[in-house]
């Protein structure tokens, strides 16, 4: 069983900076893409950011030129730092891995637990 486990957010002061972590535990024989999603209540989840196994990177529009993915693939890691916070940026962000447990398996998306980050005026 494949299980992404994150960590880091918190409580970040409006124009300051966190980093996201991921990581997934058990095994999994490869992965397609990586990213982080965030939900706001009464609205869906949207997406952040993206990276691919060759590392190109994708960006939701209030993401770009502010936030940056990365992956470190020999650990099954996502990142992603947050720069320039603002309280649009709060919400809940989940990481998803897409990926399989062996070579004749579907790719699966397997979600994190979601991580709380708040950014205060």
């Amino acid at each position: 069983q494949v299980q992404p486990v994150q960590s880091g957010g918190g409580l970040v002061h409006a124009g300051g900076s966190t980093r996201l972590s991921c990581a997934a535990s058990g095994s999994i024989f490869s992965i397609l893409t990586m990213g982080w999603y965030r939900h706001v209540p009464g609205k869906q989840r949207d997406l952040v950011a993206v990276i691919g196994a060759a590392g190109s990177t994708s960006y939701g529009v209030s993401a770009k030129g502010r936030f940056t993915i990365s992956r470190d693939s020999a650990k099954n890691a996502v990142y992603l730092q947050m720069n320039g916070l603002n309280p649009e940026d709060t919400g809940v962000y989940y990481c998803k891995i897409v990926g399989r447990t062996s070579a004749v398996d579907a790719f699966t998306s397997y979600w994190g637990q979601g991580t709380q980050v708040t950014v205060s005026s």
